[in-house]
């Protein structure tokens, strides 16, 4: 082929290149569902015609509905939901999992009020923490940490399953304090355990929801979930609280603040983050009276 040849072959290119790309199906019927939405004054919430209903109105194919609803589901605009329908999504909630404080100071929803946040006690367990978790907590081989699960609303609504790690050394008493826990728990072990959270390292991963996770935040199947691991120490740099946060990944956007990382959290934290509850609770009144950590008095750092 010559120079002139190749010439023309790149023009002929670049003209089709600049010209518009044709719509395919499915995106011309995300368009439908918009105007829809739009000249309905649908609010989030609403229920959308079904499936059906909708290939009729637009006058398509069960299978371009089901891919336009796909992409809007995958967008986070919908929510659908098995054996019920589909619906108008709520704007998603933003997160800034770096910021200090309850979970109230740090979510948001765009120009809306502050959400409403609650907190249910799932569970709260004393056991042996895992090789990974003791090496986190810089816990010696017989030390126990604690276990809370909790399930925290927004609006009333199950959004965000949390579990954290505590050592029981400087929290002897928590168990003793389980009405607080549908609380803060940052502010109780503040108040009670002189514990306050001076800097976190985190790790986030998004992945497939498991079954608990599923029934506890009450999402359809093949749902992802975005989890977050972390690691709280104090301004003694004792590590006081390794900590999991699961989130619905289409129903949450996240603003991070960056900074230099310490390296905190040590090789792999996706696996092994497990405590192995202990048989009975039978504690020794020597425990409880120990220092809650080796070094200086309280008060003193």
């Amino acid at each position: 082929m010559s120079l002139l040849d190749l010439a023309s072959v790149r023009a002929e290119r670049q003209a089709a290149a600049a010209q518009p790309r044709k719509r395919l199906r499915y995106e011309e019927m995300i368009s439908f569902i918009e105007n829809l939405v739009a000249d309905g004054n649908l609010a989030p919430g609403d229920l959308l015609p079904t499936q059906g209903e909708l290939a009729e109105m637009a006058g398509v194919s069960l299978i371009t509905v089901r891919r336009a609803l796909e992409e809007l589901e995958r967008a986070g605009r919908v929510r659908r939901h098995q054996g019920v329908g589909t619906f108008l999504a709520k704007p998603r909630i933003i997160s800034e999992p770096g910021r200090s404080g309850g979970l109230l100071s740090t979510l948001r929803q765009s120009e809306e009020e502050p959400p409403r946040v609650g907190t249910r006690l799932l569970k709260l367990v004393r056991g042996a923490p895992s090789p990974v978790l003791r090496d986190a907590l810089r816990l010696g081989p017989d030390d126990a940490v604690w276990q809370i699960t909790r399930q925290r609303l927004v609006d009333g609504e199950p959004k965000i399953l949390e579990t954290a790690v505590i050592p029981v050394a400087l929290a002897p008493t928590l168990d003793l304090h389980k009405e607080a826990l549908t609380g803060s728990l940052y502010q109780l072990l503040a108040d009670r355990y002189g514990l306050e959270d001076h800097a976190e390292e985190q790790y986030l991963e998004v992945s497939a929801a498991d079954t608990d996770e599923r029934r506890l935040l009450r999402l359809p199947a093949r749902s992802q979930v975005v989890r977050l691991r972390g690691l709280s120490v104090d301004a003694s740099d004792v590590p006081f609280d390794c900590f999991v946060q699961v989130y619905p990944a289409l129903e949450f956007g996240f603003y991070i603040s960056g900074a230099t990382s310490r390296e905190l959290l040590r090789g792999p934290v996706t696996d092994g983050w497990d405590v192995t509850p202990e048989p009975a609770p039978q504690r020794r009144t020597a425990e409880r009276s120990r220092a809650r950590r080796p070094g200086p008095p309280a008060g003193g750092a």
